[in-house]
Order: C-alpha cells, then structure tokens, then sequence
C-alpha cells in the first residue's frame, strides 16, 4: 500500500499526517507555526516530516499552505499569514527530505480532499467555500483542480463586495471575507454585544473573549443575538455563493470551516440568501450545497493525494 504525507501548514500549527490509499489519515504529528521566520518554518515542516516518516516508509509529500502558490506547484509566491514571498519551498523541502514533495494552495487542498473522500466524493465538479478566518475557495471541473493560468485562481474572498468598505489584508477595501468570515462574525458580536447579553456574560464581560465558537454554542441553545449573528453571515455567504455560480455555474458547493459547524443555523439563511440572489433564480436549475465531511483534516488528505502525482 502506498503511503503519501500531506501536511497543512497554518498561521499557528503545522499538521501532518501519513495518509492511505484510500484517504484514511493513519498516523498525525503537529508543530507550532515560527510564522516569523522563513527558514524556522522550513525546518519545523522537515521536523514534523521526519517524525511521522520514522514510522512509516512514505512515497512523497504533498504540502497545503495558505497563499499564493505559483503555477509550477513549487514556489510561494505569498502568504498573508507566513513571512513568505517568492519561496521556492519544494526545492527547499526536498533537498532535505530526499523525498518528492509538492506544495499546493491549502483550500485547494481541502478542496480536492473532499472530492476524492469526502462530501462530493459522487460529484463530477465542486466548488468549496471555505470560511475560517478568511474566505477560500477551491474548484474542480471535470475531475480536475482548477488553479488557473498562474496557479493563484479561486481566491474568491478577495472579491469586492462593498465599494470602500472595509481594509481587507490583500491591500484592497470590501473584499467579501471582511463581511462572510469567521473573523467578520467575531467583529461584529464583538460589536453588538450589550450588558445584560448572554454572549458578553458567556465572555466574562470582555468582549475580546467573544469567539466563534462561542457564538455558535450560544446560537445552538438559542440565543437570539448569536442565532441573528449566523443568520446574517449565512446571508452574506448566499450572496456571494450566488454571484459566484453565475460565473461557475457548479453543480455543487461544500461549505467547510469552523463556521459550518453551526449546521442549519448558517446553512438555511444561506441557501434562501442563495435563492433570492441567484440571477434567473426561477428559470435555471439550482446547484445543491452540502457541508464539508473531512473536517481539519481535509487539506491534510487532499495534499497527500495531490503528492501522489510527485512520485
């Protein structure tokens, strides 16, 4: 059986894991993120590699990470969240693992994991939305991942949605994850809360300890605020889920992230949002959307398959 490693590697902890031929995650060890030093993250990625490749015989590794990955799967060319810019990090990581090694756009990643093994794992084609603490997206067409002509497509929540609206960390104003992301849900309850609120209380008054998960927990015992909070980010998803299907026409969408853990509390405003906005809502068909099934571990089991092809 041949074993492949993908690893995700994120603003705060790198993730790996020995993955099968049939998507199972086998084996899994993790590191913190030295987010501000290029050759220290270099190192941890080898470091955690190392560990799980001293129990397994592993044929390549397939590494997600969040940024701008060029077209020949090779280099970083930049990450919001990492001190990267034009890293030629295959090179760099093959050199020291002797191992074949192929980078990949984390959501695009997630995206494939959940095509292969997961939630679309019947479908021909998907679009992922992935909304964490930003917006990510991921497509296939056709059985193929789609990374467009300079490897950097499906960076969908960097589509404007509000003229001069909010400062977004592209450099632009109103991008759509300023307004459909776990961060914009934890704005805006941060925001909103009142004394007296059972989501200020849950924070211990302080409004710095509102969180996403807290809002949700909140929302799922029903609290009004927290329920009204999902609701509205599930309205900005369905908006832009909408424009984006106009352009894509998919037949299918996954919803991925810590966000869609609030199950039918996000996913019902979402698809009424989706209806309504839809162009021709009535005279077309209408795509189906389902939430994400591989969890965290999905850019992990994506990239390890993807790494199959550096063989």
């Amino acid at each position: 059986m041949t074993l492949t490693i993908g690893v995700d590697v994120g603003g705060t902890k790198i993730a790996a894991g020995v993955v099968d031929e049939s998507g199972k995650v086998i084996d899994e060890a993790r590191r913190k993120t030295p987010a501000q030093e290029t050759s220290a993250i270099v190192e941890a990625i080898v470091d955690v590699v190392h560990e799980v490749t001293a129990r397994h015989e592993i044929a390549a590794v397939g590494v997600g990470a969040a940024g701008f990955i060029g077209a020949d799967r090779a280099t970083v060319l930049f990450a919001p969240n990492l001190a990267w810019r034009n890293v030629p990090l295959r090179d760099q990581l093959a050199s020291k693992l002797d191992l074949p090694v192929i980078i990949e756009n984390d959501v695009n990643a997630a995206a494939w994991g959940e095509f292969q093994f997961g939630a679309a794992g019947d479908a021909h084609d998907l679009l992922m939305v992935a909304v964490g603490t930003g917006v990510g997206g991921g497509i296939v067409v056709d059985g193929e991942l789609v990374r467009g002509r300079f490897g950097i497509a499906a960076e969908i929540g960097h589509l404007r949605v509000v003229r001069g609206g909010l400062e977004c960390g592209c450099g632009q104003h109103g991008c759509w994850e300023q307004y459909a992301s776990g961060r914009a849900l934890v704005r805006v309850a941060r925001e909103r809360a009142l004394d007296g609120d059972a989501l200020l209380a849950a924070a211990n008054g302080d409004r710095a300890n509102i969180d996403g998960q807290t809002i949700t927990r909140l929302a799922q015992d029903g609290d009004e605020l927290s329920t009204a909070l999902i609701a509205e980010l599930g309205q900005w998803l369905g908006e832009g889920i909408a424009s984006l299907a106009a352009v894509l026409d998919p037949g299918l969408v996954v919803i991925g992230g810590g966000v869609a853990e609030a199950g039918d509390l996000l996913m019902v405003p979402l698809t009424a949002a989706f209806a309504s906005f839809l162009p021709a809502t009535d005279n077309r068909p209408h795509l189906e959307m389902r939430t994400a099934t591989l969890g965290n571990k999905a850019a992990i089991i994506g990239a390890a398959d993807l790494a199959k092809a550096a063989q």
